[in-house]
């Protein structure tokens, strides 16, 4: 099976990708601030311990009186003079348990900010990317399979949040701890102090090159799970199919190469990224190893006292700490660059129809409507030499042009492939003309917003879809303020009510995942009453009755006659059967109108559509008659 193949991304790690990425989450700087704030402190105070281990050797255990006291040897001091009569001891415990208390504190803080963030963040970017999905139009999901989708507003989100939350944390106090160590070294000893840092440049060159293997693996690893996921929601969704072809073996051999595959992508990104830390941890030895040979060497000779190289030995273990954090930082962003190049992508995706700004000022858009600016839909349509053809694909219609009466039915026969199912789409404006223009009521479509037309629009497809929950909800779906009696007058306009009450709950029946409890029909029928259920003035029949039994399409048949009265309709099907009550019916053909009249002009004409239908007819009854034998 062919698979959908993802957008290829830069190679390189991009930083204003992550700011972009920041930018969303513009709702937490203050609290990113105040954690900055909160790792710069914490850093401070891991610096502070190893000059307190210092003092206490220097001067607490060995008794150096003429040892070079430092800040912090001053301030123990003071504190024992002036609250413990001058016991050093006294003063050593209190600033180490002061100390230790603050950093407790900004452990705290870190830890509460860091998942307040990571949820925060998580929360924003997935409401943000699902309005975003409402507002793409069709074409959108026509190229974007489902299983991607559900990958980015899953995995792929949450991988970011917790980057934000707690990566940027590591990064912002590797950077602060690296400052100070290096700070609080060159002041102890210079020279030794830029020895120790003279791995840092081969350290740089190490991580570029793993930064980028380890990108371009972790990319890979991101896709293949995309494609794990759709293969997931194919798998689920076509159960049924799956049984019938015993396609059992063949789905199982198929996902198990997937799961290969990511499994050797997974391996290969481990693998690189368990290479580099140990690189980094063992440049970081080789310089501590220095620094203990050098400075042992200078307390042998008396240039160092023990307390001094024991803080400089210190330092130097923890120069290399923030060095490895934020190699592992940068790592970890490498993976996650993956995944924000795939959520930025979606939140950034620019949808091909879209109201004018101007459009906007006057009817609001999709989440704020300005309905009072609302003009009402008599329903009069006209196609002005309409062109249109799919992003990737021939075209479809060419130089349409139609005229179509207020309150008219009209009915689109014609071979698969033909564009009836075009002609509707852009009459709901799920697409927009390639050339040429659609007129509603004499004004350019395009000058009023979508949310107007698909408000007054009614469309009920050949595959019904309902959503988990009763009957109630679902036939007021398209109207959630509904009162019983509207839902009750909508089922009973299309004739389910007679079906619905039958049922041992009647209208608080669950329906199922999918409406997986009801037959095909009834779904058809209820989801007839739900488009039905907002008074649109514009309704679409889509092979409504393609899929049901006999008697469901009498009674579905009987409804339309009933429902159609005073609206603007378009019917699509392939038993003509239904369409011969339509006031036109066109033949579609090549992207044109082949044929145009009523059902009896058009058997009189004895065209494409008398063919057709004749055709229908002797089928049907051959069928009848075979029946009859059985």
């Amino acid at each position: 099976m062919q698979q959908v193949q993802e957008q290829d991304y830069s190679q390189k790690f991009d930083l204003g990708l992550w700011r972009t990425l920041l930018r969303y989450s513009r709702e937490y700087w203050g609290h990113l601030i105040v954690l900055a704030v909160c790792m710069t402190v914490s850093a401070l105070l891991d610096v502070l311990f190893p000059l307190m281990t210092g003092y206490a050797i220097d001067f607490l255990i060995y008794d150096n009186p003429a040892g070079k006291r430092d800040l912090i040897g001053k301030v123990i001091e003071a504190v024992g003079c002036l609250f413990f009569g001058g016991s050093a001891m006294a003063g050593f415990i209190c600033v180490y348990v002061v100390t230790l208390a603050m950093q407790v504190a900004m452990i705290y803080a870190f830890l509460y900010l860091g998942t307040k963030i990571e949820t925060g963040v998580c929360f924003i970017i997935r409401d943000r990317a699902f309005h975003k999905l409402q507002e793409l139009p069709f074409s959108y999901y026509d190229r974007m399979p489902v299983g991607h989708l559900m990958s980015r507003m899953t995995s792929d989100i949450q991988r970011l949040s917790e980057t934000i939350g707690w990566s940027l944390l590591d990064l912002c106090w590797g950077v602060a701890m690296l400052i100070m160590c290096s700070a609080t070294m060159l002041s102890i000893n210079w020279k030794l102090g830029l020895a120790v840092m003279l791995v840092l440049p081969p350290l740089a060159l190490i991580s570029f090159w793993f930064q980028r293997k380890i990108l371009k693996s972790w990319r890979a690893v991101r896709k293949t799970n995309s494609r794990i996921t759709g293969s997931f929601n194919e798998g689920i969704m076509g159960a049924k199919t799956t049984k019938t072809l015993v396609r059992e073996e063949m789905n199982e051999e198929e996902f198990t190469e997937l799961t290969r595959e990511m499994h050797r992508s997974s391996v290969r990104a481990a693998s690189i990224n368990a290479a580099y830390l140990p690189i980094v941890i063992s440049l970081g030895s080789i310089a501590t190893a220095y620094a203990l040979w050098h400075g042992g060497n200078l307390v042998l000779a008396g240039a160092m006292s023990l307390g001094v190289i024991q803080v400089f030995v210190n330092y130097t273990v923890q120069f290399f700490e923030p060095v490895r954090g934020i190699a592992g930082v940068l790592s970890e962003m490498q993976s996650a660059q993956a995944a924000a190049e795939r959520v930025i992508t979606l939140l950034e995706t620019e949808a091909e129809i879209k109201d004018t700004p101007e459009v906007e000022a006057v009817f609001g858009d999709s989440f704020h409507p300005k309905r009072e600016n609302w003009p009402e839909i008599c329903g009069d349509i006209d196609f002005e030499h309409v062109d249109f053809k799919y992003k990737e694909g021939d075209k479809v219609l060419s130089d349409f042009n139609l005229h179509v009466k207020a309150g008219e039915t009209i009915a689109l026969v014609g071979p698969t492939g033909a564009g009836k199912s075009t002609v509707v789409n852009l009459v709901c404006r799920f697409y927009e003309p390639t050339a040429g223009e659609i007129r509603i009521d004499g004004v350019d479509y395009r000058k009023r917003s979508q949310l107007w037309l698909q408000s007054n629009l009614g469309y009920v497809l050949q595959e019904p879809r309902l959503f988990s929950g009763t009957i109630r909800d679902n036939i007021r779906y398209s109207k959630l303020d509904a009162t019983e009696e509207e839902i009750r007058r909508a089922a009973q306009m299309v004739n389910a009510e007679q079906f619905i009450l039958k049922l041992e709950n009647g209208y608080d029946t669950d329906v199922g995942e999918g409406g997986n409890r009801l037959s095909t029909g009834e779904k058809q029928l209820i989801s007839f009453a739900r488009a039905i259920l907002g008074d649109p003035r514009i309704f679409v029949l889509d092979e409504a009755t393609s899929s049901v039994d006999t008697e469901t399409e009498i009674i579905i048949q009987n409804a339309i006659s009933q429902v159609l009265k005073g609206r603007t309709s378009f019917i699509i099907a392939h038993r003509l059967s239904t369409v011969r009550s339509a006031d036109r019916i066109l033949v579609i053909e090549n992207g044109g109108i082949k044929e145009m009249g009523s059902h009896q002009e058009l058997m009189r004409q004895k065209g494409s559509y008398y063919k057709l239908y004749m055709s229908q007819f002797e089928e049907e009854r051959a069928q009848e008659i075979l029946s009859s034998k059985k």
